[in-house]
């Protein structure tokens, strides 16, 4: 038998940002999570998840321009 969904369960999304930290970026990379009445909430989607993956990996290979195009990218000065 299949997993089956709940007539009554309740799946809510909203738009969060979440920090990235690299070196001497930060990367603000808006994500949706989603809220569901049962198991591990909130979550993200995969592709979500993959995004902050790709966000990071960009930023550790000094690829700026690339994590631009997923997220807003912040330089760091030590003040």
């Amino acid at each position: 038998m299949g997993t089956r969904l709940h007539a009554q369960e309740k799946v809510m999304t909203r738009l969060q940002k979440k920090l990235v930290h690299e070196g001497d970026y930060v990367a603000e990379v808006e994500v949706q999570l989603i809220e569901a009445d049962e198991g591990w909430s909130p979550y993200l989607t995969l592709q979500d998840a993959e995004k902050l993956d790709e966000v990071r990996e960009a930023l550790r290979r000094g690829d700026v321009s690339e994590a631009a195009k997923l997220a807003r990218v912040f330089h760091l000065t030590p003040m």
